[in-house]
């Protein structure tokens, strides 16, 4: 006759209760505080050194010339990022691959010239000049994708070749004279210049992402109360909300001061969202962050690598095209100098400042929307200042290294962290 002994490791009533009562703790709003130090000690910064420098960056140009944070000052702003914060996208699908694409500048300039030349010397209508255009975006994206699925050929050659050969079908197409004017009151010119959203609609649209926030954090507690795991309190999701809509009714309060918030932004931020969603709730996104990843493990695990090459080349061509449409409703003409100059560093530039690992696996659809606010920020602060175009090519070049070097800083934290 045995006797069964206690098991020690066997928790009691109370130790259950304390590990209840530690996981509450952790899910309150100081144990999301902690947490998110934790990440950043991590390596995992997010969208934190984005938000501290275009703190630093309105601090400083709002010191220098108040006029930098008027109102309508703000409202231009938007204005020029819906253009290249548009391209931007695109190359943020690439970066997430690790791959690159060098030839978008050329490739918006050259959908600026398709536009010009079909809608005003053709007489072709506005909306197939466009759609003709942003096929010619996914037919040059698709032909980077065979050169690299196919023939093995590096994106970085693939691209800089089709650089110089979009460059020329963009000189050839719009001829001798070089630039095509664009009808002034037309829809596409209005939509890039002066068209803004009534101030109710701003207001309102500017409710919906706490409102998202919410709903889908309730729907996700739910689930996770069902399996008996712990989920977010509600006091923090409702927190988060809150501040979520004040801010952004703040901002649009202070637009409205000026002209109001640009539907040009307003579509470009649509996009980002659009993008968003299909990168972190699809299957097609999960599969492009595993291929960037790794892609031999993505391919031994069943992912079609060669289709997902296809679909973001594609992709980024084709917003590249987007964004010269909207670039030649900003300057009201398809010109030879469209697309040139610093379209490309600026496109790339966004995605990696606002947080699109160099290295593949990483980033995110809104890196573009910070990002390209960032550097419109320190071009329209420059501007205002009258300081030369140089001056701005070297403080954006210093901001991008900048930003590489935290990347590579955050991604040698994460490394070490994961092996610890």
């Amino acid at each position: 006759m045995s006797t069964q002994m206690p098991n020690e490791n066997k928790p009691t009533p109370l130790a259950l209760d304390r590990s209840d009562e530690r996981v509450s703790h952790a899910d309150s709003i100081g144990g999301m505080v902690r947490a998110f130090v934790s990440r950043v000690r991590s390596g995992d910064l997010g969208m934190l050194p984005v938000a501290i420098g275009l703190i630093v960056i309105s601090t400083v140009f709002s010191i220098l010339n108040p006029i930098f944070l008027a109102p309508n000052n703000l409202v231009n702003l938007l204005f020029d990022c819906a253009t290249v914060g548009i391209i931007s996208l695109g190359i943020v699908c690439v970066l997430i691959l690790g791959e690159i694409d060098l030839s978008v500048g050329s490739m918006s300039g050259l959908a600026s010239a398709i536009i010009g030349v079909l809608w005003v010397n053709s007489g072709m209508s506005l909306p197939l000049a466009i759609g003709a255009a942003l096929v010619t975006g996914a037919v040059v994206g698709a032909l980077y994708a065979v050169l690299y699925n196919r023939l093995g050929m590096p994106s970085f050659v693939a691209t800089l070749a089709g650089l110089l050969a979009l460059l020329g079908m963009q000189l050839y197409i719009l001829g001798p004279t070089g630039s095509i004017n664009l009808p002034y009151a037309s829809p596409l010119v209005r939509f890039g210049q002066i068209l803004v959203m009534p101030g109710w609609l701003s207001h309102l649209l500017a409710l919906v992402p706490g409102a998202v926030l919410v709903i889908a954090g309730l729907v996700i507690r739910k689930r996770r109360q069902a399996v008996n795991l712990s989920s977010q309190p509600l006091s923090s999701l409702v927190v988060k909300a809150v501040v979520l809509t004040v801010i952004l009714e703040a901002a649009v309060y202070y637009l409205n001061l000026g002209r109001g918030v640009p539907w040009m932004f307003g579509l470009f931020v649509a996009l980002v969202v659009i993008l968003n969603y299909a990168l972190t709730k699809t299957k097609w996104g999960r599969s492009m962050f595993a291929v960037g990843g790794n892609r031999e493990a993505a391919r031994r695990s069943g992912i079609n690598v060669r289709r997902i090459y296809l679909s973001a080349f594609m992709l980024c061509s084709t917003l590249a095209a987007l964004g010269g449409t909207f670039s030649a409703a900003r300057l009201a003409s398809s010109s030879q100098q469209a697309g040139t100059g610093d379209v490309n560093l600026n496109a790339i530039a966004a995605a990696v400042i606002g947080g699109t690992s160099l290295f593949g696996g990483r980033g995110s659809a809104y890196s573009a929307l910070l990002g390209i606010i960032v550097i419109q920020a320190i071009s329209n602060g420059l501007t205002l200042l009258n300081l030369s175009s140089s001056l701005r090519y070297m403080i954006t070049g210093a901001v991008l290294a900048i930003a590489v070097i935290v990347d590579s800083l955050a991604r040698r934290s994460r490394v070490s962290h994961g092996r610890a």
